[in-house]
């Protein structure tokens, strides 16, 4: 990764990544990596031994985005689908549903084109909870991974979905090795509101922790972005908190702030990131054209120690 020095824990993700592909090499279908970033991208993740990348859509397509990429198109297994994203897409679940992949990473198909496979109730990859999103950011002015969740896929989730939301974030962060996830239900104030159902969930989600719903997390809410992510914040508020200024995970109270949240982190914050699909039977990792380099092989390296037998 050519941030490491800038982003130290992302590559530190990436090295354990790594560690885990030595021992069993992850496959991960590419899907309709038809151009140059989708090609880089599968090069960089076979140099830095993170997977074993399979290419899935048109032959023909695929060796000339090779070709544009300068790069041998040889060096790739290559499953041919002479039709568009969405047949590479079907291709790509039906591959992982007979387990000869063990994650996705989409390539430069449409997002909706790959999740509408994924999705689809006879031949996707639904699993036991609801599809959710997280992220793990590398910031300059934190002192660990800080995980956001969701930010991507759901748009107004409710109790439920909440509830998956945690979940599938707290699963994956426990696989990471952070056994005791510190879990912060952010919304716009830390008391409970009920002009305000943010803090209501909140208060219901450390209601469903307390009961043992996520063995070994510590979950805490409602709080402000302040409090949450500053234990100054919440001593001048006289809050008493174990996840204050110490959160591995922040879960969002939408889509709106999750994602402008998000991209704040980026473009003002400094950080970098790693994304991951969760709750499907394989991690997906659903690249953005703006997404950095180092963005796309952190976010693989994310699949692979999230997938199965990691």
């Amino acid at each position: 990764m050519t941030s490491g020095a800038t982003h130290p824990r992302l590559e530190a993700l990436v090295k354990q990544a790594r560690g885990r592909a030595g021992v069993a090499p992850v496959r991960i279908g590419l899907v309709y990596p038809c151009d140059v970033a989708a090609i880089e991208a599968a090069a960089r993740i076979v140099d830095a031994r993170l997977a074993h990348p399979v290419l899935i859509g048109p032959h023909a397509a695929i060796v000339e985005a090779c070709k544009a990429a300068d790069i041998e198109a040889g060096r790739f297994e290559i499953v041919d689908t002479p039709g568009g994203g969405p047949e590479a897409a079907r291709t790509a679940t039906a591959l992982a549903r007979e387990g000869k992949l063990s994650a996705l990473m989409k390539g430069s198909l449409h997002t909706d084109e790959l999740m509408s496979a994924v999705v689809d109730k006879a031949t996707g990859l639904r699993g036991d909870t609801r599809i959710t999103h997280v992220f793990l950011f590398d910031l300059p002015s934190y002192p660990k991974l800080l995980g956001l969740a969701d930010c991507v896929v759901n748009i107004a989730p409710n109790l439920a979905t909440k509830r998956d939301i945690v979940g599938n974030a707290v699963g994956l962060l426990q696989k990471l090795g952070v056994t005791e996830p510190k879990v912060g239900i952010v919304a716009a104030v830390e008391s409970v509101n009920p002009a305000i159902p943010a803090t209501v969930d909140a208060q219901a989600l450390v209601a469903m922790a307390g009961e043992g719903a996520w063995p070994g997390a510590i979950v805490e809410g409602p709080f402000g972005f302040d409090n949450a992510i500053s234990a100054e914040a919440a001593r001048v508020k006289k809050m008493v908190s174990r996840v204050s200024g110490d959160a591995d995970l922040l879960i969002m109270p939408d889509l709106n702030a999750g994602n402008m949240l998000y991209k704040s982190f980026v473009y003002v914050g400094g950080g970098e990131c790693a994304g991951v699909v969760l709750g499907a039977r394989v991690p997906i990792v659903l690249t953005s054209r703006a997404d950095s380099l180092t963005s796309r092989i952190a976010s693989v390296a994310l699949a692979v120690l999230g997938a199965d037998g990691a």
